[in-house]
């Protein structure tokens, strides 16, 4: 194992095995604010910025409302660490969605990506940070839609022939122009989430159409 040099919010470690992985993972624990990417034998260990975890839950919530006003269900598995051996990946994202796939899992605790369909959508917050490729990790997880959000923009990309593609439109939401999501929560930031939620619920009853 070697271990890079890092930084205050992140380590790298190289040549990690799959079976170190495991453990690693289990040393952890699962209550811990630090957050892992596993690529090929490449582990990063991250601890999120507050300016991440704020934006996260922003969007986070944003997904949930626009899913209830659409009277969409849903299960948000928040940062579940998805990972399949057969690929050498694993990640914990900042939040991910079932919506397509939500009745396959439905109310389930033992979601597994041997036997199940990869979450419909994932959200990464702040991507240029991150030293590991997020993308080709959740390329061979098989996630079909991840929403990338960095310095006020939002982009949305699709899993085509196992590479992302950026795209104008959300499978998930293919009705409503989500890039918009950005504009919307910062002109009601200064007002609090509870005004960030109302506004993002009226644009969906008004975009929504």
């Amino acid at each position: 194992m070697t271990i890079a040099a890092h930084r205050a919010d992140r380590v790298l470690l190289y040549s990690i095995d799959w079976q170190q992985f495991e453990n690693i993972l289990k040393d952890l624990g699962d209550r811990r604010a630090a957050r892992i990417a596993y690529d090929n034998g490449t582990l990063e260990i991250m601890t999120p910025l507050p300016e991440q975890e704020i934006y996260k839950e922003v969007i986070s919530d944003a997904v949930k409302d626009i899913g209830e006003e659409l009277e969409l269900n849903y299960e948000s598995y928040g940062s579940t660490t998805w990972r399949r051996e057969r690929k050498m990946a694993g990640v914990e994202g900042d939040n991910c969605f079932y919506f397509q796939n939500e009745a396959l899992v439905r109310g389930r605790l033992d979601v597994n990506l041997n036997q199940d369909p990869p979450p419909d959508l994932a959200l990464e917050i702040d991507v240029t940070s991150k030293s590991l490729d997020r993308f080709g990790i959740y390329a061979r997880l098989g996630v079909p839609e991840l929403w990338c959000y960095d310095s006020g923009e939002l982009k949305i990309y699709h899993l085509q022939d196992g590479e992302y593609v950026e795209s104008q439109v959300s499978m998930v939401f293919p009705s409503l122009p989500i890039r918009e999501l950005p504009k919307l929560i910062e002109e009601n930031r200064a007002d609090g989430r509870l005004a960030i939620r109302r506004a993002v619920r009226q644009w969906v009853r008004e975009r929504g159409q």
